[in-house]
């Protein structure tokens, strides 16, 4: 256990002792490196060691912050109940019934049918399976593309890089959402097709982010030891520049994936989304909204209280991260 300081009598931040223990163990095994910045060793033979142990510090602030871990708690909860419901609470999503039509919630169906005497319940479940798909893979497939367009473009820079910028720029002023309603009245829409165009228009605002980290990482001292020490720019841009970017890349993905549930589920909404059997929370919105005026409020409030609690969920946890990695970066 540390001592408190004799001059002030307070014991130590529990992140300084760690970063110093990292520092002295990285001391103690690579004797003859070089301090060339905060937290930064070079090694003889042309490599760089970091003792600071961000990755673990980012990690530990996370597990203690209460508004990450409860939208992670939450999320969790949604997978579970998405895919793992169905195997235990089975129903038939595509055989029509119209003698259970608008049954109210009660024994046999604990949320009630809708219109086509389809269960309430086991829709949710099988609509959350496509948003949450599409939510994942949606910004999966952005973050890397943008990740890794950014990092090069960065690393490259001069006109290479205005090039390569003046794309973003192009592909930033087009209206994301707008588009995919043109797209979804000209032609019929699949899940995959969805996810191929939000997917197209969503990577460049994670390129913006990643490129101006890139450019600010380029002046730091372990950047410029590693280019004395003979490493090559592609070694550089893949051992340091990309790690260090991780915390956008996090932060950026939770969000996409908000952004991504809410397009399909406004998409499908106003009646353009994918065709039946095709199951989602916008689509029974929409099929619940046309009962509502018929006293089955059953049929448009689970979907629609899922939705927020969803959204809000990974929305949080954005939140939480970006204060989280936004306090680090200061605190450098």
């Amino acid at each position: 256990m540390p001592s408190p300081d004799p001059r002030s009598g307070q014991f130590p931040d529990p992140e300084t002792v760690f970063v110093e223990e990292r520092r002295l163990a990285a001391e103690a095994q690579f004797p003859d490196a070089l301090l060339i910045g905060e937290g930064h060793m070079a090694l003889p033979e042309g490599g760089v060691v970091t003792s600071t142990g961000s990755g673990s510090l980012f990690l530990r602030d996370v597990l203690h912050n209460k508004r990450a871990m409860t939208g992670t708690g939450i999320v969790l909860l949604l997978i579970l109940f998405c895919f793992v419901g169905p195997l235990i609470y089975h129903t038939n999503q595509t055989a029509v019934n119209l003698n259970l039509a608008n049954l109210p919630p009660g024994n046999g169906h604990p949320l009630g049918t809708d219109e086509y005497g389809i269960d309430i319940l086991g829709r949710l479940m099988v609509g959350g399976q496509s948003s949450l798909e599409l939510g994942f893979a949606v910004a999966i497939s952005s973050t890397v593309i943008g990740a890794l367009y950014g990092a090069i473009s960065g690393m490259i820079g001069g006109l290479v890089d205005a090039f390569l910028m003046r794309i973003v720029d192009t592909l930033l002023a087009v209206p994301t959402f707008i588009l995919l309603l043109i797209c979804a009245s000209m032609f019929t829409l699949n899940l995959v097709s969805i996810i191929a165009i939000l997917a197209l228009l969503s990577w460049p605002y994670v390129c913006r982010l990643v490129r101006a980290q890139v450019l600010a990482l380029k002046e730091r001292e372990f950047v410029h030891a590693s280019t004395a020490m003979g490493s090559t720019r592609w070694r550089i841009l893949i051992r340091h520049m990309v790690p260090n970017t991780f915390n956008i890349f996090i932060v950026t993905t939770t969000f996409a994936v908000a952004d991504s549930i809410y397009a399909l589920s406004a998409l499908s909404f106003l009646g353009l989304g994918p065709p039946p059997p095709f199951a989602d929370w916008g689509t029974m919105l929409t099929n619940g909204v046309n009962d509502l005026f018929d006293s089955y409020p059953w049929e448009v409030y689970p979907a629609l209280i899922v939705l927020v609690v969803t959204v809000i969920a990974f929305r949080y946890i954005g939140d939480a991260l970006n204060d989280i990695a936004s306090a680090r970066t200061f605190r450098r």
